[in-house]
């Protein structure tokens, strides 16, 4: 594990690169939001973006969504990985919404969880853009991030995200999912590590000449 002082530095040069880090996926309102993160399971944001834009043109509030069908929702987003099993889950969101919520979107993790298609990591996102929570939602590059940086080398996302919450200071935990997700992303990817735009690469232990842990395993 890194120590406090270096985890400090390093979400502290994150934040001085990008103060107010935001999501990827394009929406106009809470609702079309939720649906962009249950679309982005196992999908690129770019993938769901391109499906989307057509898509909320047309069914932006669930009502509009509702009334589009579940047909014509499977031709819009058709392009997207699982996207049977996602058009029914939005088709049935969009029906408990309107019948339990008033069409708004629930601001607890409870009731979140209850909506299909989002899990807990999906309700961190949620409850941290919507409503300025302060969760840490765990993906794929959160992950490999979090053990190459030596932050967590937990075997679940659940256990994982319980380390960063404790590694990571406070201050950092409503940003710290995006930073990460971005730098995982597009510099600390799963092969042809960027190392050389990296901007932690002088604090990063995954370096094999970091002295601070030399033999922290590849991954």
């Amino acid at each position: 594990m890194l120590t406090s002082t270096r985890v400090s530095e390093i979400f502290e040069k994150f934040e001085a690169n990008n103060p107010c880090p935001q999501s990827e996926l394009v929406a106009n309102n809470e609702f079309t939001f939720v649906v962009s993160v249950l679309l982005s399971a196992q999908s690129t944001d770019r993938s769901v973006n391109r499906v989307t834009a057509g898509l909320f043109r047309i069914a932006d509030t669930p009502q509009k969504m509702s009334d589009l069908g579940i047909d014509e929702l499977k031709q819009h987003i058709r392009s997207i990985g699982l996207y049977n099993n996602k058009a029914k889950n939005i088709m049935e969101l969009s029906r408990i919404l309107m019948s339990r919520h008033d069409s708004n979107i629930p601001s607890t993790r409870h009731e979140l969880e209850q909506l299909p298609g989002i899990g807990r990591k999906s309700a961190n996102v949620i409850l941290n853009h919507l409503f300025g929570a302060s969760f840490i939602a765990v993906d794929t590059h959160v992950i490999r991030l979090s053990k190459r940086l030596g932050l967590s080398h937990a075997k679940t996302p659940l256990a994982v995200e319980s380390d960063l919450m404790k590694m990571i200071p406070s201050r950092f935990h409503s940003r710290a999912s995006n930073w990460l997700v971005c730098h995982g992303r597009y510099i600390c990817k799963a092969t042809s590590i960027e190392c050389t735009k990296c901007l932690i690469c002088d604090l990063c232990p995954y370096r094999s000449e970091d002295p601070l842990i030399s033999s922290l395993p590849h991954y």
